[in-house]
């Protein structure tokens, strides 16, 4: 199908699901992980992630969407950067990777990602784009599906742009 990047408030996405750039503990958090549980519902949200809690770096599990407009959160505990040298691509990519996976397991049809371990994880944002666009561009060359990337900082899809402009 498609991989688009957009300017969009992933809470507010109309998808199968969308990715929440989670904790290991699965806890409700500031940032994106903050603002899904906001408009999740934070009470119904945090009893079904405390079922499935706590995950390991690169995992990826599913819970229902609650009040979202997308039918299911898939929650994956994104790297903390450290200087690039500790494996975090590799664990970065997993996120993607597990998370598509999950979603194909599930015979769902869109899923919509934030820009995992972007923000207060500390991954460069260029380092983070390239690791998801070609985690996400491999998984589109076996599996039919649509798949978003929702940011809010418009640098990041000029970025993105410039990015596509080189492969």
């Amino acid at each position: 199908m498609a991989f688009k990047i957009l300017q969009a408030d992933i809470t507010t996405l109309r998808v199968d699901a969308i990715v929440n750039a989670a904790n290991t503990q699965l806890l409700a958090g500031g940032g994106v992980c903050g603002a899904i549980f906001r408009a999740a519902g934070y009470q119904k949200l945090q009893a079904a992630c405390d079922k499935l809690s706590p995950i390991q770096t690169g995992e990826a599990v599913m819970t229902p969407g609650f009040n979202l407009p997308a039918k299911f959160i898939i929650h994956t505990a994104g790297p903390i950067y450290n200087d690039g040298n500790h494996g975090e691509a590799k664990l970065l990519a997993a996120c993607y990777i597990n998370s598509l996976k999950l979603a194909a397991e599930n015979n769902l049809r869109s899923i919509a990602f934030p820009l995992i371990s972007s923000g207060i994880y500390g991954y460069p944002a260029q380092e983070a784009l390239a690791v998801a666009v070609t985690s996400i561009k491999n998984f589109l060359q076996t599996h039919d599906m649509e798949i978003f990337l929702a940011v809010i900082n418009p640098n990041l899809i000029a970025l993105f742009n410039r990015l596509e402009n080189f492969n």
